[in-house]
């Protein structure tokens, strides 16, 4: 490796390296404080390999079993730490099976690199030999990307990148690099980026706008608020508690925003959308101000917008300007930071406490606890329900462990009855719904936080998409517990065919293998469960085994999941039965 000082104008002195545009990717990413990636080598990767490979003391490789297991790893790493997670994979198919991965990151904001080898830059745009136009591809799905074909080019492109995924709402980002800017040598320096001209991530805090949100609060009879993951990713649980306590407001939140506050506190009222907790959902159309804080108003928890909380002075908190006005139109928009925001609202809010308010909501709660809690968590039928496994992870777990859960219906179960003490606690797919995420979402998280106990919580379904990554745990020897809910079912479909097909399961009944076979495979610890009285010892020897640990609990098969809002109804007309 060759060094060399350059004299620059300023009689300052700058040193540099000779290095490879591929040896510049490892130094790039250990300047930016990468010490895990998730990835799957190939022939236009090759070059960055080779040099992870002397670089392994400082940086840890995870070879995952899929492309689309790195991208998921990767976000679990990201939304349990915080920090950007990264992932690498080649040209072609490597490139192409990210996507999934990667627009799961775009909807739920996650921060995410992706780095992937192309072809040498003379064969752009011939069909050469696992060729794909990765940049176009994923332009719909990222917040940025961009292609390099010059080693020189590699340090900024990836200083971009990491201040893109990470500034303003985070996203993620893919940087493509053709084979020869791999290999190419070029004198190597790394200045970290710290802005971009046009792109402004936190808007600045309009004041006017503020009090007009504060002088509605203080004179409201019935607010209610809904926050999501905005208060997690702009680490403002602390700005957010005092809020809520000062204004005693009682406070939902959606699937993302859950564990922000602890699930025991006395105004955390539950989950709002399709699944939700009844009393938020009917309230939402009876609340005369709703304030919404770091959400976007998603189909799922706003149902039909011509009915929403049409009643209500509507105030949003947000950072993202395209996300005001998109479906629910607002009263007043407050731009910025939520920790700055709700700090600068603090000092303007009256002490309140509602208690005619809140007594509605414990009303209606007690109406969904004997018509859907009290079955979901003390069944007297045979079956083993959903809701009682949780129930029995949260005893032994005491609201400590994360939560990271597939898609379906074992996923609304969890994000309804998990108790949360910690925020980043619940790690799920939300807006796109991603089955094949718990998994592999599970690994990434455990690498991120080895200290806390990580439960992988997964369908039959789900759990097959990317039950390869049993191999990633093998291979890694990564604690996490896995649990997987069975009911030899597409659990969600079905309750969907059941309650609006006609009970005609097409295409829905799974023919499952053996699992507890499989995990023993892998030499992970494993065990089934089919009856009540097996649950408790089971799950406390999943919770007291040391390495990784793999629980079937077979559940009954036409378990439904209520409350339920119906596709285009009104949050108001939600279902208990």
């Amino acid at each position: 490796m060759d060094t060399k000082t350059i004299k620059k104008e300023t009689n300052t002195t700058q040193t540099t390296e000779r290095i490879s545009g591929s040896e510049a990717i490892i130094k790039c990413l250990l300047a930016e404080g990468v010490d895990i990636l998730y990835g799957y080598p190939g022939g236009a990767i090759m070059p960055v390999y080779d040099q992870l490979y002397k670089y392994q003391d400082k940086i840890h490789h995870v070879l995952t079993r899929h492309e689309q297991g790195a991208t998921h790893s990767a976000q679990g790493y990201a939304r349990i730490s915080g920090k950007v997670g990264v992932a690498i994979a080649t040209s072609g198919p490597g490139a192409t099976n990210l996507i999934t991965g990667i627009a799961d990151a775009q909807i739920d904001s996650t921060p995410m690199v992706c780095i992937t080898g192309q072809v040498a830059s003379h064969l752009l745009g011939s069909d050469a030999f696992q060729e794909t136009d990765i940049v176009g591809i994923s332009t719909p799905v990222t917040k940025w990307n961009c292609q390099v074909t010059k080693a020189s080019q590699i340090p900024e492109a990836i200083a971009k990148a990491f201040y893109i995924a990470k500034s303003g709402r985070p996203g993620p980002v893919l940087v493509d690099i053709t084979k020869d800017a791999q290999f190419e040598e070029f004198d190597f320096k790394y200045k970290k980026c710290k802005g971009i001209r046009s792109y402004n991530p936190i808007p600045k805090l309009d004041h006017k706008a503020l009090e007009a949100a504060a002088k509605l609060i203080n004179k409201a009879k019935k607010p209610m608020i809904v926050w999501g993951q905005g208060v997690i990713l702009g680490e403002a649980e602390a700005q957010f508690k005092a809020v809520v306590e000062k204004a005693g407001i009682p406070a939902a939140w959606t699937i993302l925003g859950a564990s922000a506050m602890p699930t025991s506190h006395p105004l955390n009222i539950g989950m709002v959308g399709m699944h939700g907790n009844y009393a938020p959902n009917v309230l939402t159309n009876q609340c005369d101000v709703l304030i919404a804080i770091g959400m976007r108003f998603d189909d799922r928890v706003t149902g039909n917008l011509a009915t929403y909380a049409k009643q209500a002075k509507v105030i949003h908190f947000e950072i993202d300007p395209a996300e005001i006005d998109k479906n629910v139109k607002t009263d007043v928009a407050v731009l910025g930071d939520a920790k700055q925001s709700l700090a600068a609202l603090l000092p303007l809010l009256e002490e309140k406490t509602h208690p005619e308010w809140h007594q509605q909501f414990k009303d209606l709660y007690a109406i969904e606890y004997e018509k859907v809690i009290k079955n979901d968590i003390h069944p007297t039928k045979e079956g083993l329900t959903m809701g009682e496994v949780l129930q029995e992870i949260n005893n032994q777990t005491k609201g400590d462990a994360a939560i990271v859960t597939d898609v379906g219906q074992h996923q609304m179960i969890a994000c309804r009855y998990a108790n949360f003490n910690k925020t980043r606690s619940n790690i799920t797919s939300g807006g796109l719904g991603t089955m094949g995420f718990g998994l592999p979402a599970a690994i990434g998280a455990k690498m991120a936080a080895p200290d806390r106990e990580v439960i992988s919580i997964s369908g039959d379904g789900g759990y097959q998409m990317t039950i390869q990554e049993l191999g990633t745990i093998f291979q890694q020897k990564t604690p996490v517990k896995i649990v997987v809910l069975n009911n030899e079912f597409l659990g969600m479909v079905r309750q969907w065919q059941e309650l609006f097909f006609d009970k005609r399961y097409a295409s829905t009944e799974m023919t499952n293998p053996d699992f507890v076979a499989i995990a023993k495979g892998y030499s992970i610890a494993a065990q089934k469960v089919t009856k009540r009285e097996e649950l408790k010892d089971a799950v406390a020897k999943m919770i007291n085994t040391d390495g990784p640990y793999f629980l079937e609990v077979c559940v009954e098969k036409e378990g439904k999941v209520f409350p339920m809002i119906e596709t285009g109804a009104s949050v108001s007309d939600i279902r208990l039965e």
